[in-house]
């Protein structure tokens, strides 16, 4: 095998073994952050920016389509998908508001927030943050390095002890699996 290949998968894995090791508290909060609102059948909003907005998505389509099990639809948006609101926001709002603006209009009490920024300092997410602050609605940040400004925003943050992006978002998605299939098994 290439060096390469051997050298990245041991380093992810000492990273998540290092999660696995001192994050317990924090996983276990966002855990429970998730089921507080799919038990009230909250939506569950998600954003991110590239790479953190692929992750959006696709956890988005988990809780809505299934992960492990056939079950009920859960509420949940990813807020990065429709290409006619981000560029029309983009182009008259900012893009700094495209994801403001759609919790602005969206998110209600008992919904979640679930913001995805291996910086935290991305402008678009803080303002998302701010806007579901202002309705009540909790924030839960998957992030990187320090968290950035937005572990100030967030209600909750878990933070990948990482200045990998790559890292950080392997284990982010691989975090939120298991969250999601702990919220399926409790239906």
């Amino acid at each position: 095998m290439n060096a390469a290949f051997t050298t990245a998968l041991r380093e992810l894995a000492a990273t998540a073994e290092r999660v696995a090791d001192e994050m317990g508290d924090d996983l276990d909060r966002a855990l429970e952050m998730v089921r507080a609102a799919v038990a009230v059948r909250g939506t569950l909003f998600f954003c991110g920016n590239g790479g953190s907005a692929a992750d959006a998505q696709h956890m988005a389509t988990e809780y809505v389509v299934r992960y492990m099990r056939n079950r009920r639809a859960y509420p949940a948006i990813a807020l990065t998908t429709d290409t006619s609101l981000l560029t029309a926001a983009g182009n008259d709002i900012g893009f700094e508001n495209v994801f403001s603006r759609q919790v602005e209009a969206l998110a209600r009490k008992g919904d979640l927030l679930i913001i995805h920024s291996t910086s935290g300092n991305s402008p678009n997410v803080l303002r998302a943050a701010e806007a579901a602050r202002a309705l009540g609605v909790p924030v839960l940040a998957f992030s990187a390095r320090d968290g950035g400004a937005l572990r100030a925003l967030a209600d909750h943050n878990v933070i990948i002890p990482t200045t990998r992006t790559d890292r950080a978002q392997e284990l982010h998605l691989c975090i939120e699996h298991v969250i999601c299939d702990l919220v399926e098994q409790a239906l």
